[in-house]
């Protein structure tokens, strides 16, 4: 395998913004829908659990294959797409429905919650999210690179706690009894860990296609770990 540790220039990366527009579009799906508890037996949830770990695969590949620095940026880019969408759905509460609109209602509904949920989106993605990248970025060092499944699995063991508590806590803590949230972040982080274990094979075909057709390999020696750098 090809391994590299000068960076290459955007334009030079074939896939790297396809990746990007994926991240986007699973965090706007989740921010509308994080919202809506749902139960399989004795655990209860968001349903984002169910689809949510995709945004982590993502954050593992970019990290592991484009470096630390480029998945930083993304994020920056993940929030400013959240924090805009936010904005919107927003204005969509507030204007007045035209006459005869049966479903106004309907969308205040879903919408008007969506500022509490978002705020506390926005807080946990971005703490889980950075922990994530530092965690695998500094076990990628401390392995040479190699057993891809220990930094991936164990950077998602510490970004999802983060991310699944602050999010639970924000977005929830007067919605549920404290025991049925305790239970919920529980179930939360322990779902999207095994969601990223059972997703190792495909996270290991992606690094390695990516690897070798981007030609990088990227190994964060001399980065700049400061999390509020773009």
């Amino acid at each position: 395998m090809m391994s590299f540790r000068a960076d290459k220039p955007d334009a030079q990366l074939k896939y790297f913004w396809p990746i990007v527009l994926a991240y986007v579009t699973f965090q706007l799906i989740s921010d509308v829908t994080a919202g809506k508890v749902t139960a399989l037996g004795p655990a209860q949830f968001s349903v984002t659990v169910l689809y949510f770990p995709v945004t982590y695969v993502i954050s593992d590949v970019l990290t592991e294959v484009y470096g630390y620095a480029r998945a930083r940026r993304v994020l920056w880019l993940v929030m400013a797409s959240s924090v805009t969408a936010g904005l919107v759905y927003q204005l969509v509460v507030v204007l007045p429905p035209a006459e005869g609109f049966p479903s106004n209602a309907a969308y205040e509904t879903v919408f008007g919650q969506v500022p509490r949920i978002l705020v506390a989106g926005w807080i946990a993605v971005f703490a889980g999210d950075l922990a994530n990248n530092y965690v695998l970025a500094k076990m990628k060092l401390w392995t040479k690179g190699k057993y891809l499944w220990t930094r991936t699995v164990g950077s998602t063991l510490v970004g999802q706690f983060f991310n699944t508590t602050i999010f639970y806590v924000g977005a929830l803590s007067s919605v549920l009894p404290t025991n049925a949230l305790l239970q919920a972040i529980f179930w939360g982080w322990a779902a999207k860990v095994a969601v990223e274990v059972m997703f190792t094979p495909l996270t290991y075909w992606i690094v390695s296609f990516l690897k070798k057709s981007e030609g990088i390999d990227y190994f964060d020696y001399d980065t700049d770990f400061t999390p509020l750098r773009y």
